[in-house]
């Protein structure tokens, strides 16, 4: 019994750990089991197949989907074609083994039809050749497997992946999964009713709030795959002008600046600007928006470089947007075009266009283009099939429900709110008002989320009830914001459509946001977006924020160290560092260049970890890792205005400032925090360790080396 309970334990802990991620897997399943639900409601079928137990779970599948999950409603069609022993011995007694599942799929399945393949290795030769096969006659291929990466995984059209030491854990999560795409059914096959209604916004004051499980924590190890097929971009779409020149006088006749020497700078507006950001992300994408036939509207498609545009019949002006600008800042817009016009009927490609993408955004502008009946039926559809984001506009139409993220600012918000009546109960915050906003659209307009951008701040995502995620934003230097909404939403798109989960997609969003204002908004439109921030993604690199804040004028400073132990003496330090300039950049040793200064003992902290808490610092705005004994070449590259140093140094010539003489830097010294340091802290460490401890680490030590040698 004792040999058993430490494989009962270690077999409990892995389901639970898995299940951590029991969100982000409800969230997938859900939608497939609308995507399933919208399937049987065009008259389609579901075929499901696996091996062994995988076997049992499509089985499994099927009958609750033919008798019932919990909800009484009509039998659904659905197939399991590991069950159909008559088929399967014949099929494998004529024909290769690999063809057992592919040829009933051949003759079962028609085109619209969904394909369910269980596979915990993903590698199973019948159950890839069946999705092969599938993906031929035009099915959809859903696929639940074990660890990416794997075959199955890249033929489906989406997979659920669960990334588990052990195939039973992988089975288990699978079938928590079935469980809860047959719940999604059962609600919209049978029971509209249970919908909210437009009427319930909040809880009043006095009654208890709903809660749900929060879906806060997605773990990373499932994960929706990537769907094929272009971003489109649907909404309104503006020519925007900038007319950049110098302002160095007033008028004689009037207290307004003179503008001298403008230029004239054309870009889209509009859903226009997000497709073109999608494009010049690399992606595939296609912009459905009314066109007219002036020179504007020719302009416009003139600059969609990589867009493919697909007009909606349009007599109106187009509108434009031009703005007068100086030293960054917009002096004046003027805008034409604001009568809109009428919008004709949507080309049948649309549909055609909308059942291949990997993922919708709605860019409204309040013209008109998302109250156009046809294209809200078409809009209605989505949800089930793909993700869809929306950013909605006031004066444009209420989003379709089920939408899977909502993309107000802060103003949209209490505009769409007052609307629907959302008080913020007595909010003490501006922040639990927020919230209050963003819980009451999400259950006016049935949608799966609404993220409210703040700005500087960040995003707000709320699902209607439970807790908030909030995801903060970078601090950056922000010359002109317009357009960061556009890049927000595009980019919780492009997420999605990747099959990142909603916080991801948020956390992606923020920073990408963020990204696109420091490098000039609009102005700085042709560079490639990085990504500024976040564990999933690369920072921007330290030369890259050095040459940009030079190329403003900023001043760069910089400073180096091991910062072994990070404590109060180094953050002194840093934060006086930070004063002296508007950006920081520390240049921190590797682990191989700290053993060569302080010897093998060292570092105790290795340089991944010394980098994160450095980067964790809010006055520091990147981190340079150096394998040289000196910082000398990294000073080459990064070309800082300032190099400061601890106070070692003070009355002596720092070693650097020769180098510094070449472009002109300056290096300075700056105050140690008394009594602080990384040497001291080792020292007390060890000598105020009991004597006991010390000696087992010494045994530990020496038995160690024995076995060694």
């Amino acid at each position: 019994m004792s040999a058993v309970e430490p494989v009962g334990r270690l077999h409990v802990d892995q389901l639970r750990q898995a299940l951590q991620s029991y969100d982000g897997c409800a969230e997938v399943a859900q939608r497939w089991g609308g995507l399933l639900a919208d399937t049987f409601d065009r008259g389609g079928r579901l075929l499901a197949a696996g091996n062994g137990g995988s076997a049992a779970q499509a089985q499994h599948l099927t009958a609750e989907l033919v008798g019932r999950y919990r909800l009484e409603r009509a039998p659904l069609s659905a197939i399991c074609l590991s069950a159909e022993t008559s088929s399967l011995t014949a099929i494998i007694n004529d024909y290769p083994p690999e063809e057992l599942f592919a040829r009933q799929v051949q003759a079962h399945g028609r085109p619209g039809d969904v394909v369910v393949l269980l596979s915990t290795s993903g590698t199973s030769p019948n159950v890839v050749a069946a999705a092969r096969r599938a993906r031929e006659l035009g099915l959809t291929v859903l696929a639940f497997t074990g660890p990416r990466p794997n075959e199955l995984a890249e033929l489906a059209d989406e997979a659920l992946c669960v990334d588990a030491p052990h195939t039973a854990t992988v089975q288990e999560l699978h079938l928590v999964a079935l469980h809860i795409l047959c719940a999604a059914v059962d609600d919209a096959r049978g029971q509209p009713t249970r919908r909210p209604t437009r009427k319930r916004l909040l809880p009043s004051n006095d009654a208890p709030p709903q809660t749900r499980p929060s879906t806060a924590s997605p773990v990373s190890h499932i994960r929706l795959g990537r769907r094929r097929g272009p971003l489109v971009v649907i909404g309104d779409a503006l020519l925007d002008i900038d007319l950049v020149g110098r302002v160095g006088r007033l008028a004689p006749d009037a207290p307004v600046p003179v503008v001298d020497d403008p230029v004239e700078h054309y870009r889209p507006g509009g859903a226009a600007l997000a497709a073109l950001m999608a494009a010049q992300d690399g992606h595939e994408v296609v912009l459905v928006t009314p066109l007219g036939t002036d020179e504007a509207a020719h302009q416009l498609v003139e600059l969609l470089a990589g867009v493919h545009v697909v007009p909606l019949p349009y007599d109106g002006p187009t509108p434009v947007k031009q703005r007068v600008r100086a030293s960054g800042q917009s002096l004046v817009r003027i805008d034409r075009g604001g009568a809109a016009g009428r919008i004709g009927d949507v080309p049948a490609a649309v549909a055609d266009l909308l059942e291949r993408a990997s993922a919708v955004l709605v860019a409204d502008y309040g013209r008109g283009t998302t109250a156009v009946p046809k294209m809200r039926e078409l809009l209605s559809r989505l949800p089930s099939r793909c993700p869809l984001v929306w950013d909605p506009h006031p004066k444009g139409a209420e989003p379709v429900e089920r939408a899977h993220l909502i993309t107000p600012n802060q103003a949209e918000a209490r505009s769409w709110g007052a609307r629907y009546g959302v008080a913020h109960r007595d909010a003490v915050s501006d922040l639990a008002s927020i919230r209050a906003y963003a819980d009451g659209l999400a259950s006016a307009w049935h949608a799966r989320a609404v993220a409210v951008t703040l700005g500087a701040r960040g995003a707000l995502l709320s699902y209607g009830e439970g807790s908030p995620v909030v995801t903060p934003a970078p601090q950056v230097h922000c010359v002109d914001p317009c357009g960061a909404g556009d890049r927000f939403a595009v980019s919780a798109a492009l997420a999605l459509g990747a099959g990142q989960v909603l916080t991801e997609a948020v956390q992606e969003a923020v920073s990408a946001a963020s990204a696109y204002v420091a490098a000039g908004g609009p102005a700085g439109l042709r560079t490639p977006v990085a990504r500024l921030v976040d564990d999933a993604a690369p920072p921007v690199s330290a030369e890259e924020l050095a040459a940009h804040a030079s190329r403003r004028g900023d001043v760069v400073v910089a400073t180096g160290g091991c910062f072994d132990l990070l404590h109060a003496g180094h953050v002194a330090t840093l934060r006086a560092a930070r004063q002296l300039g508007d950006c920081l950049i520390v240049c921190l040793n590797s682990d191989a260049s700290v053993r060569r200064l302080k010897g093998p003992s060292r570092p105790l902290v290795p340089v991944e970890d010394r980098a994160r808490v450095l980067e964790a610092l809010e006055c520091v705005d990147a981190v340079l890792v150096f394998d040289e004994d000196t910082p000398l070449q990294v000073l080459e590259r990064l070309r800082p205005h300032i190099w400061a140093k601890g106070g070692d140094y003070a009355g002596a010539t720092v070693p650097e400032a020769a180098a510094l003489d070449r472009w002109g830097g300056q290096a300075v010294v700056l105050p140690y925090l008394a009594g602080r340091s990384t040497s001291q802290l080792v020292e007390v460490a060890v000598t105020s360790a009991p004597a006991e401890r010390l000696e087992r680490m010494d045994l530990t030590e020496s038995d160690t080396t024995k076995e060694t040698s």
